[in-house]
């Protein structure tokens, strides 16, 4: 979350300075007399340039809190800040059956305190299409569980696990934009050593 500050400074005046500026204002306000609108227009050509594929994510960090611990297992979770791809191309300038995909990787969570690190192997995430076009061809990726969890899926951040996909970028490059995000999971042994950790999460796109 970005924070802004602002700055106000007081001074000292007088009752008189205040009445004045109070009646000045007044005289200001029954000195309007009418007020007109002027139209904005802009005209806006077709890029000549070629398009590009590209991807933007709408913050650079993620704060997981205490959410769901049990007697055994310790769990935190946050959110993915939103990730936007974004294609300008015209579908004659990609190649047939091409498709995009964005990937995910963490690195292991270290301790500002020399605690052990957390294998990145501890962190999960379950994505989601916040908005995958009229088309239906954007789709999620599959959740990935930690190694507190059980099944074939249970594997954590270590490898570059699948965020989103476009089965067919030429079909739907007319679309533009799409977004996705995730659930982020964090579970460890309740023995984990207290402490604050940060890892980096890695992002990449595809096709």
């Amino acid at each position: 979350m970005n924070k802004v500050k602002f700055a106000v400074r007081c001074t000292a005046v007088t009752t008189g300075v205040v009445l004045l500026a109070g009646v000045a204002g007044m005289a200001m306000a029954e000195e309007n007399h009418g007020h007109n609108d002027v139209d904005v227009s802009v005209g806006i050509s077709k890029l000549d340039v070629p398009g590009v594929l590209a991807m933007s994510v709408a913050g650079t960090t993620a704060a997981l809190t205490e959410n769901g611990s049990t007697g055994t297992v310790r769990q935190f979770t946050g959110k993915l800040p939103t990730v936007t791809v974004t294609d300008t191309r015209s579908a004659a300038d990609i190649p047939a059956g091409a498709g995009w995909y964005v990937l995910g990787t963490s690195s292991d969570f270290t301790g500002s305190a020399g605690q052990d690190p957390i294998s990145a192997s501890h962190l999960g995430w379950s994505p989601q299409i916040i908005d995958g076009g009229a088309a239906g061809l954007v789709a999620g990726g599959d959740q990935v569980d930690t190694v507190m969890d059980s099944g074939p899926n249970a594997v954590g951040l270590v490898d570059q696990e699948l965020l989103a996909l476009a089965f067919d970028s030429g079909t739907i490059a007319s679309e533009g934009q799409w977004t996705a995000s995730a659930n982020l999971f964090l579970r460890t042994p309740a023995t984990v050593a207290p402490g604050d950790y940060t890892a980096k999460l890695t992002l990449s796109l595809f096709e």
